[in-house]
């Protein structure tokens, strides 16, 4: 049997709500035991294990009790419902601020933090040089931690959590706080504790780091979990999620489970997918095979994740009435990964005859900053003269070489008349996309260097 560090079997967590502060009162003086809440489940019935060693990524999108389930697991929260079990020393980072008394200085929350992990004051002088050089804030440890930045701080927390030698670590977002070079150190450690046998659970939005760093992954949506397995699977299912198709994969995922008799889905969906991709077919599932024609069914659009508050506007001569994001497999989704190859498909309807359309898109960062983008007559591609109820689909393929992150796409039909530019349709930051990195490099996109290194011997060095 494997030697499992961590288990959680059937774990519920709820929370009664109430309208009114008052009414947590009157319910509990009601003679009658009047119900004044409602119950609102953060986890309902979640079970994994984590084998000793394992490194372990929870995912799934916000609200889906990733945080909470690892609350339970350090005894922060209490469950209502299930059995958790723990089986080693564990360092946790979770939210900013937990465990740290914010009028204390850093050296002095080192100490504190130390006692309640079980380490005695010498053990604790014997680790500081450790912690301090990881940390690398300075001075500043001398000082109240409240004057420090959410940088400066979660550096600290996180020189304090892996200095101590834990066997568990869990870490919750925190690393999304410090800088490239600090995530990089705080990553190189991660391995190095990994090679040591340490058990690492973790709770992260950066699928770079779930696919380069985790050996298995959870995932979670609404309080349930969804699937665990490898995490390409996962990931491709968490996809699924994104754009709105949980309702869809979860009958899927217990379609198959009947007909299989398996207690666990996760490689009933996501390995099929992974199948369809060696072999070519799955190019064809949720992708313009099932929906080429213009009069089809279901609209890419209803499968991407949309802005619903889009800037839109223009003459209405034209109308981007559909549009899509494929991955390389021809998968609609708002994920890339890096290095790949993607497709924007934009489909065009117009309402009046226009002399020379032109087709575009435009990638921005969350800032506003235009970072690429292309248009028809940029690559030389001239739309012939079009007439009302013409329609059109424009793609562009293109390799992704922009750091891992979040982007947003604009799209829009324009063109010139008499020499003056016109808006016909255009949609500002209509979709999102988030680039998957397993390494990025600096600036917003990657040269694709190619790198190599060689020791020269001393009659060589010039």
């Amino acid at each position: 049997m494997a030697d499992n560090i961590i288990e959680v079997k059937n774990v519920t967590k709820v929370y009664r709500l109430y309208d009114k502060p008052i009414d947590r009162l009157k319910e509990s003086l009601s003679p009658r035991g009047k119900c004044l809440h409602r119950d609102f489940y953060a986890l309902r019935d979640v079970s994994f294990s984590v084998e000793r060693g394992q490194s372990c990524g929870i995912i799934g999108t916000n609200g889906s009790g990733k945080s909470t389930i690892l609350k339970i697991i350090t005894g922060v929260l209490s469950k209502t419902e299930g059995y958790v079990k723990a089986d080693g020393k564990i360092s946790a980072l979770l939210e900013l601020g937990a465990g740290f008394n914010s009028d204390y200085t850093g050296i002095e929350n080192i100490y504190m933090n130390g006692t309640m992990m079980g380490f005695s004051r010498k053990e604790m002088d014997e680790r500081l040089p450790a912690i301090l050089e990881f940390a690398d804030i300075g001075d500043f440890v001398y000082q109240p931690v409240k004057s420090y930045s959410s940088g400066m701080f979660v550096r600290l927390a996180f020189a304090l959590s892996i200095n101590v030698d834990p066997e568990i670590l869990i870490v919750d977002e925190a690393l999304s706080v410090g800088d490239v070079f600090f995530q990089a150190k705080c990553y190189h450690r991660m391995d190095e504790l990994r090679a040591k046998g340490t058990t690492i659970l973790m709770v992260t939005h950066d699928m770079g780091s779930v696919m380069k760093y985790c050996d298995k992954v959870v995932l979670l949506n609404r309080g349930e979990k969804v699937a665990e397995g490898r995490p390409g699977e996962m990931v491709d299912l968490y996809k699924k999620i994104l754009a709105g198709q949980y309702d869809q994969l979860k009958d899927m995922l217990d379609e198959r489970k009947d007909e299989d008799g398996r207690a666990d889905g996760a490689r009933d969906g996501a390995g099929a997918e992974a199948d369809d991709r060696e072999t070519g077919a799955g190019a064809s599932k949720g992708s313009r095979a099932e929906a080429s024609d213009a009069g089809q069914k279901r609209l890419m659009r209803s499968e991407m994740n949309i802005n619903p508050n889009v800037n839109e506007y223009g003459d209405g001569r034209a109308e981007i009435y559909d549009f899509g994001i494929e991955d390389q497999n021809g998968r609609l989704t708002n994920l890339v990964l890096k290095g790949e190859t993607f497709t924007i498909r934009e489909r065009i309807r117009f309402n009046a005859p226009i002399e020379a359309p032109i087709f575009t898109f435009t990638i921005r960062d969350k800032k506003g900053n235009d970072l690429t983008g292309t248009n028809t007559m940029f690559e030389g591609v001239d739309i012939k003269p079009v007439k009302a109820g013409d329609r059109y689909e424009c793609s562009f393929t293109q390799r992704m070489d922009l750091q891992g992150g979040e982007y947003l796409i604009s799209m829009s039909c324009t063109g010139f008349e008499q020499g003056e530019h016109t808006v016909y349709h255009r949609l500002y930051d209509l979709l999102n996309i988030t680039v998957i990195s397993n390494k990025n490099t600096v600036g917003v996109y990657d040269m694709g260097s190619e790198t190599h290194a060689v020791k020269l011997e001393d009659r060589d060095d010039g």
